[in-house]
């Protein structure tokens, strides 16, 4: 009788092992599963391939169109137009990104335009590391003018004949004239809609002889108005 209940409780205690055993390399999988997952995910880059496709998709996700910038300077509230897809969906993909966040307006032309979206800060050349390497197409087909308060996107600085747009950056255009002669080079895809007195602000700060402030002119962050 005894070595029976022995039997039996080394039967019970060897399934239970077994049981464990099953349980944690089940674990196991399911968190390498995870891992590969998060691994996927956070290596998803946009490219020149899949970032049109991917930026017409998430404009649909992603209505939202207004923003407010925050400077040292005040606040500037834009407008984000409708009849610019691609661009709209860009600013607003980066804006939940936080790219913007602590960046500057590197470029100041007096009465002239105001540029941001960059810095000589290594985190920023990082972030963008994160986001991928893309260009945008022009979009200047809309025939919306650069009137002043108008928001544009700068071609990149490679060698680009077609104009292709760094989607890092944006201008906001200054000059109480309006800037005309860039209609039909640059793709305006957003204006202006309060704070224009922080835009003349910042386009007064003094510049070196490359159009860099002086003084960095921080970006404190940028986010979705509702």
């Amino acid at each position: 009788m005894k070595k029976l209940l022995c039997l039996i409780l080394i039967f019970v205690l060897n399934s239970c092992t077994s049981n464990n055993k099953k349980e944690n390399k089940f674990n196991l999988i399911k968190k390498e599963i995870k891992k590969k997952e998060i691994k996927k995910d956070s290596l998803f880059l946009l490219n020149k391939k899949n970032a049109i496709p991917f930026l017409y998709k998430y404009g649909k996700n992603n209505p939202e169109k207004n923003v407010k910038i925050k400077t040292d300077f005040g606040e500037i509230e834009i407008e984000l137009f409708d009849s610019t897809p691609y661009h709209r969906a860009n600013f607003i993909y980066l804006t939940k990104q936080k790219y913007f966040d602590k960046t500057f307006f590197h470029r100041v032309v007096k009465d002239f335009i105001i540029q941001g979206g960059n810095s000589d800060n290594f985190n920023t050349s990082k972030k963008r590391s994160s986001i991928g390497r893309y260009l945008l197409p022009p979009d200047t087909d809309n025939k919306i003018k650069h009137h002043r308060g108008i928001v544009s996107m700068p071609s990149s600085e490679i060698k680009n004949p077609h104009k292709l747009a760094s989607p890092f950056e944006f201008f906001i255009v200054v000059k109480k004239n309006g800037a005309y002669h860039l209609d039909g080079k640059y793709t305006a895809f957003g204006r202006v809609i309060k704070g224009l007195d922080v835009v003349d602000k910042i386009s007064n700060q003094p510049t070196d002889n490359r159009e860099a402030p002086i003084k960095n002119i921080l970006i404190k962050k940028i986010e979705i108005l509702k």
